[in-house]
């Protein structure tokens, strides 16, 4: 890693394993008069509505009657950019409520409160008896990521918002039935996840359980690997406006299909799936099993400029002298889907240089955005350590979880987190969640999976979609476990029928299980549709992503 990277400290000696607590199972309770929340009073809080939603369908969910309280808490105007800012939330109470509480952590860039659902895999935490709380974490959408201009906007939108948020939060549910709830949840997908993971090393002590699914918990060194793979890439775009053309579907089906004949086969069964990607990392070489262009690209080969260009992005991002910049990416067949290409082609020169030049890089530089395919990698990767003047912390400091591998609170009072990411991510690598996990599991003398588990899910892109089984009950799986003690040995996930993604070939009932790393889905007899058929296994193909 370049200067200033934080990583755990090696030489700290393992922790040594104690008892974990059982935490008890929540107890259901039943809400008061909704309209009467609207008088609700807390530090710095404005409640702007109060009122019963009934039964029905809510953004494509069927949801029980609940209450939906909205309003924000502490309005401000900016002494630097003269912008209003506020955190604003929504939180829906159900009428009947499991006891439970649910912070759901949104996506993206923020700023928009989103429906407080708590989706999570093919589950929803208000359809399961949540309260669940959304904000927009401190900004409004419409200012785009130049936000980050405003030094408290990014601590907000980094950590501090879910740490206000929170506490008034469970103040409203003890408000609305009578007692503040039994267990507390988070969960959140790609930015959300990135919140969940922090909120695991931040606010373990408000919490008790965890979902991060697809975590860019690296998130300022992704974005600017992200950067740097677009300046690869348009070197070998036959259009530099679009660099899908570096790359097109055809030739991403080339390289999906030479991975699916090297490694398909590894878990025992050719089924158009990777189950066992390190060992298919090893049994796949890019060039020997793709076919080398001798004339003109026709989508049946690759050039030797696009292989050495492949190869340079998912070996990693790296400075000009070699530091590494961000993970590496495994190879997986979903790299033929669309999802992966919005990220490498498109998000990589919009979205990505708009978030480091004002948001993650310090001091905030438009000229980022205005130019990325010119910028200075070197100068990034070390902006996003920087400080300077008002902006106290770095990017990597409000955008990161401060220790990850270190999570002593979440497991010395019973607390649980379970994280998901599909193995074809195209902007937060599956490589890096699993680098993570293989240094908590040392610091922890291979005991992690007491309270912490990790499911990689073969195929999927970014946080859903791709030739997958991406439809799974983590929020069940992780109340089980933080509830009950029933620790998640797998967890059986689905595809989804409405997922372009899913090859025709594939049946509608297609199930397979997500195994716990760094064990892997391996067909032992039966049904080959079936989850039931497989086993959760060690490879044999070790640890040891990066």
């Amino acid at each position: 890693m370049i200067s200033g990277a934080v990583t755990a400290a090696a030489a700290v000696p393992a922790v040594p394993p104690t008892a974990i607590p059982q935490l008890a199972p929540a107890e259901p309770g039943t809400l008061g008069e909704c309209e009467s929340l609207i008088a609700f009073e807390y530090g710095n809080t404005v409640i702007t509505g109060a009122e019963i939603i009934a039964a029905g369908t809510l953004s494509g969910v069927e949801v029980g009657e609940h209450c939906l309280v909205r309003g924000h808490m502490n309005e401000r105007v900016s002494e630097v950019d003269g912008q209003t800012y506020r955190i604003g939330f929504e939180m829906r109470l159900p009428t009947d409520w499991s006891g439970r509480y649910l912070y759901q952590a949104n996506g993206g860039l923020d700023g928009n409160v989103a429906t407080a659902l708590g989706n999570a895999g093919s589950e929803s935490g208000l359809k399961l008896g949540f309260a669940v709380i959304s904000s927009d974490a401190g900004h409004p959408g419409s200012m785009g990521p130049t936000f980050g201009i405003d030094p408290q906007a990014r601590l907000d939108y980094g950590y501090q918002a879910v740490g206000t948020l929170t506490p008034m939060a469970k103040a409203l549910i003890e408000a609305a039935y009578g007692k503040a709830p039994d267990r507390s949840y988070m969960t959140g997908g790609s930015n959300g996840g990135r919140h969940t993971m922090v909120g695991a090393a931040r606010y373990a002590g408000q919490y008790d359980g965890f979902l991060a699914v697809a975590p860019g918990f690296n998130l300022p060194q992704a974005a600017v690997a992200q950067i740097w793979g677009a300046q690869q890439w348009v070197t070998v775009a036959t259009d530099a406006a679009d660099l899908n053309t570096a790359l097109t579907p055809a030739e991403r089906r080339v390289i999906a299909d030479a991975i699916l004949s090297r490694c398909d086969g590894l878990d025992r069964l050719v089924d158009g799936l990777v189950q066992d990607s390190v060992r298919c990392q090893k049994a796949f070489s890019i060039d020997r099993d793709v076919l080398t262009c001798e004339s003109d690209r026709d989508g049946t080969c690759l050039t030797a400029e696009q292989k050495a260009v492949v190869s340079a992005v998912f070996a990693g991002a790296r400075t000009s002298d070699g530091e590494e910049i961000y993970s590496s990416f495994p190879f997986d067949p979903g790299l033929a889907q669309p999802n992966w290409a919005f990220w490498k082609f498109f998000a990589s020169r919009s979205l990505d240089p708009g978030a480091v030049g004002f948001i993650f890089g310090t001091p905030p530089d438009p000229s980022i955005p205005a130019s990325p395919l010119t910028a200075d990698i070197d100068a990034l990767a070390q902006s996003i350590y920087a400080t300077s003047g008002i902006y106290t912390e770095s990017g990597m400091e409000f955008m990161t979880p401060p220790d990850p591998t270190r999570l002593d609170t979440l497991r010395e009072r019973g607390g649980k987190m379970i994280v998901v990411h599909g193995a074809s991510d195209g902007v937060f690598s599956v490589d890096d969640t699993a680098s993570w996990y293989e240094e908590l599991d040392a610091n922890y003398r291979q005991q992690a999976d007491q309270f912490a588990r990790y499911f990689e899910v073969p195929g999927m892109g970014h946080v859903r979609g791709g030739p997958a089984t991406d439809q799974y009950e983590g929020l069940t799986a992780l109340i089980d476990w933080v509830e009950f003690g029933s620790a998640p040995d797998r967890i059986d996930a689905r595809v989804n029928p409405a997922n372009a993604d899913v090859p025709a070939s594939w049946s509608a009932d297609l199930s397979r299980p997500l195994c716990p790393y760094p064990s892997v889905a391996q067909y032992a007899s039966g049904d080959p549709d079936s989850a039931d058929s497989f086993v959760c296994k060690h490879s044999g193909g070790g640890i040891g992503r990066r």
